[in-house]
């Protein structure tokens, strides 16, 4: 009797309030936080974790714990434009100036643009952006867009395999729902052969978020517009508004979004003290355990 009444009030439970519980769960299994883990961990980002793992709070709790501890050995929220600079000068990869249609911030990347042979600053490159394009997120708004230019692109400009599976191992492992869709725009036929093996490394969700978009296909073109405004939307993508990669202006906007960041994580004020507080463990004089993705 105890056991029926027990399963209809679990019932009675709105979907809403499931996830609240198991929100309020993950934040007590993970025990109590400092520093810049208490300022990332906010419902918003234990919630994404929750629903990369489908809800299963234990499964949440360990993707959660992983990314905390490769957020304490690469800093991401530490890099600075200037370290990463050299990276961007052609535009390979870089924020768009304009959202979709849901106000999510868009990364455009060029692959064919490609200039440095360092696949560790690529990576910290595009980590960057990813952090920024966060940064710029509207509020209420916890996803970015894609969008992938495959102009000039050709074998020789090819992403090593093991960059792409580092890139995808922390895009889905490290910032989980972040990516809401990525619109890979008329890929060429040889991009088929490598992407057979990349597909193997993304997940499930990851992979369904993925759209190829061919020019000359309607309903792939038909997709594409129901993201962007036609007018917005560059014409290398299908769209009217003419893109153009200013390297200066576009260095000014990270250093200006670089001051942003640092208030936002309290460099601004702890820096001078040497308190990095993005320790694995609580430090016995920072107090700050690791960050979550």
């Amino acid at each position: 009797m105890f056991r029926r009444k027990n399963s209809s009030s679990n019932n009675d439970e709105s979907v809403e309030q499931q996830h609240e519980r198991k929100i309020n769960e993950l934040r007590a299994s993970i025990g109590p936080l400092s520093g810049r883990n208490l300022h990332y961990c906010t419902d918003a980002c234990l919630r994404r974790y929750l629903e990369a793992r489908n809800w299963n709070v234990e499964k949440s709790k360990k993707m959660l714990e992983e990314t905390l501890r490769w957020r304490s050995s690469f800093k991401p929220e530490e890099i600075r434009w200037n370290e990463v600079a050299v990276e961007g000068e052609t535009g390979k990869v870089f924020r768009a100036n304009f959202h979709d249609r849901h106000g999510r911030t868009v990364l455009i990347l060029r692959p064919g643009l490609q200039n440095t042979t360092s696949i560790d600053n690529q990576i910290r490159h595009l980590v960057y952006l990813i952090e920024n394009a966060i940064l710029n997120l509207p509020e209420g708004q916890e996803q970015m867009a894609w969008l992938i230019d495959f102009s000039g692109w050709s074998l020789s400009t090819n992403v090593p395999i093991k960059s792409a599976r580092d890139t995808s191992h922390i895009l889905q492992n490290h910032y989980p729902e972040r990516l809401a869709v990525a619109f890979l725009y008329s890929p060429p036929r040889i991009f088929e052969a490598f992407w057979k093996v990349v597909k193997y490394f993304l997940d499930t969700k990851t992979f369904h978020k993925v759209k190829f978009v061919y020019p000359k296909n309607k309903d792939s073109m038909e997709l594409m517009r129901s993201y962007f405004d036609i007018d917005n939307l560059p014409t290398e993508f299908g769209g009217k508004a003419t893109l153009q990669y200013d390297h200066e202006e576009f260095s000014m906007r990270m250093t200006q979004d670089d001051v942003k960041a640092a208030k936002l994580w309290g460099f601004d004020k702890n820096q001078s003290n040497g308190c990095s507080g993005a320790e694995v463990a609580p430090d016995p004089e920072c107090l700050a355990p690791p960050v979550s993705g």
